[in-house]
């Protein structure tokens, strides 16, 4: 016997608008970058356009699987496709695993090259300054979607850090301009692919949590049992799984064994709608599944589960 929790598909038609608008500032800017890195011959800027160029990528990913997730179940896809926003996720990881890279072995080249070519400081703070601008609006757009997926977490962590990219280089800039040390780029250059790797590793490992189907960081199953055992009518719980379709998309089953009472009374659907709205109200579980079973049929279940 089983009740499953609904939800709207409004959030995920404003993500849509938001990854689009988006998409369109930071492919903008990244035409400007790659032209201002050509013309001052920034290391620094091009590493930030690499950056940008896997923000394009991470967003026009991310715009992709909310199309893909949108889609219905089908008896061949019984969750829908839920999880291609996670499939898309695990595209931003790479992608930023590899800019990080090569922004890493450029930099290093040219700290141990010191006579590479002059870069020009004035026209790297203008473009740099254009490039913060346009991250801050892209942060303000995605801000208040990054809560609702791991995809629109990854993309709004992309354009946030590609943020602090801009800064970066804007004081590479700055330091260039007024003291002529060139190889502030290249250190610039390292300090963008320091910060790419860390949330790039973060991001993976919460695609693994989810591929692996484990229970979500921020859940707690002890204190899911202890609230349905604190549920009139339920004796004991037990075969209890919890895990994500994708990130804010809980899974919840379990086996429940219920007072003899309330079977012999008929109040078996009762009972699944409250457990159902506890779930729901306080872990924020999209799709519970209860066994409801007599006491004596719970006694032949294999002990081992919990």
């Amino acid at each position: 016997m089983a009740h499953s929790h609904g939800h709207s598909h409004g959030t995920g038609t404003s993500n849509r608008a938001r990854l689009t608008l988006a998409i369109v500032i930071v492919a903008a800017v990244l035409v400007v970058e790659v032209i201002g890195a050509w013309i001052t011959g920034s290391l620094a800027l091009l590493a930030d356009a690499g950056h940008m160029f896997s923000d394009l990528a991470g967003l026009t990913i991310a715009l992709a699987a909310t199309l893909v997730a949108a889609r219905p179940p089908t008896d061949r896809q019984t969750f829908g496709y839920q999880r291609a926003e996670v499939f898309g996720a695990l595209l931003n990881g790479i992608i930023l695993v590899g800019v990080a890279v090569a922004v890493v072995i450029g930099a290093l080249g040219r700290l141990l090259d010191p006579g590479t070519g002059h870069v020009l400081g004035a026209p790297m703070l203008l473009v740099a300054v254009i490039g913060l601008l346009a991250n801050i609006a892209g942060v303000l757009l995605l801000r208040p979607a990054q809560g609702t997926s791991i995809n629109m977490r990854g993309a709004y962590l992309e354009v946030l850090a590609d943020a602090l990219g801009s800064v970066a280089v804007i004081v590479a800039a700055v330091v260039i301009l007024f003291t002529g040390f060139d190889q502030a780029d290249a250190i610039a250059s390292l300090l963008i692919a320091a910060m790419i790797l860390p949330r790039a590793f973060v991001l993976l490992r919460d695609v693994v949590r989810v591929f692996s189907e484990s229970t979500p960081a921020d859940t707690d199953v002890d204190e899911i049992r202890r609230h349905l055992v604190a549920t009139p009518g339920v004796l004991a719980v037990h075969d209890v799984h919890v895990w994500a379709i994708t990130s804010g998309a809980h899974v919840f089953s379990a086996h429940i064994v219920v007072d003899p009472v309330v079977l012999a009374a008929g109040g078996t659907g009762a009972l699944l709608d409250e457990l159902s709205e506890c779930l729901a109200h306080h872990f924020d579980v999209e799709h519970s599944t209860f066994q409801l079973e007599p006491a004596e049929h719970a006694a032949h279940e294999d002990q081992h589960h919990r």
